[in-house]
Parts: structure tokens; C-alpha cells; sequence
């Protein structure tokens, strides 16, 4: 099943305020910052695709 804009956005918020809190060591640190990229590049395509879906709707 695929994950949900929302949770993959909820993820990202959660891996952001560990990232900020500090405390985890470097490897640690860095496997969560490329989950985080990851995740901050699955939501803006599905931003974009829902972009492109308005201005298609728009336009009709």
C-alpha cells in the first residue's frame, strides 16, 4: 500500500525536530537526514503532481 502525503509529511516533521534536538550520534544523524531527503523529495512530487492536476482542472 502506499503511504499516505500525510504521513510521509509527519515522518519528515518528526525526523526534523530529532535532527534539531541533537543528541544521536553522526551515522545516526546522517541516516536520518537521507531518510529525510528522501521523504522531502516524495512530497514535492506529489505537490507538484497535485499542482499540475488543479491547472489541468482549472483550464476545463
Amino acid at each position: 500500500m502506499k503511504e499516505s502525503f500525510e504521513n510521509k509529511l509527519s515522518q519528515l516533521e518528526e525526523i526534523v525536530k530529532a535532527l534539531e534536538e541533537g543528541g544521536g550520534s553522526l551515522e545516526e544523524s546522517l541516516k536520518s537526514f537521507e531518510v529525510g531527503v528522501k521523504l522531502s523529495r516524495a512530497c514535492h512530487k506529489e505537490l507538484a503532481e497535485a499542482q499540475k492536476k488543479v491547472e489541468i482542472l482549472i483550464q476545463d
